[in-house]
């Protein structure tokens, strides 16, 4: 049964909040243990994007599994995450040295990298309507 966008933004915003709370909970989890900054961020990227993968395909885009559909979000997370990484590393770049410069990198990075993803997500891998 296709769904409207309005319910699947809805949905993705939702399932998007979750796997942003896991991404930045791994992050600085990983960098309260010393992990070095930019590692940091790609394993939690990887945990967010796992989380929010099988969830938006279950619950957002109610799509099955399958090759085609793993094979085109492989290639649109592998984009997104050298983008989001990369982002994260400019920011930290450039931010001034304020106490909330990780988190603000950080911020900007995942807000990036979303729109991409929704936009990808419905048009490309899940081919929505």
């Amino acid at each position: 049964m296709p769904t409207g966008l309005a319910a699947q933004m809805w949905r993705f915003v939702l399932i998007g909040g979750l796997a942003a709370f896991v991404d930045f909970g791994v992050y600085h989890a990983l960098l309260g243990l010393g992990t070095y900054v930019h590692l940091a961020k790609a394993i939690s990227f990887v945990c967010g994007t796992t989380t929010a993968y099988l969830l938006n395909r279950r619950f957002t885009f109610a799509a099955a599994g399958g090759g085609r559909r793993l094979a085109g979000f492989m290639l649109l997370y592998g984009t997104t995450f050298a983008l989001n990484v990369g982002m994260n590393a400019l920011m930290l770049a450039v931010l001034p040295q304020i106490p909330q410069r990780v988190s603000l990198a950080w911020v900007i990075a995942q807000g990036t990298a979303t729109v991409i993803n929704f936009v990808m997500l419905r048009t490309v891998v899940f081919r929505t309507p």
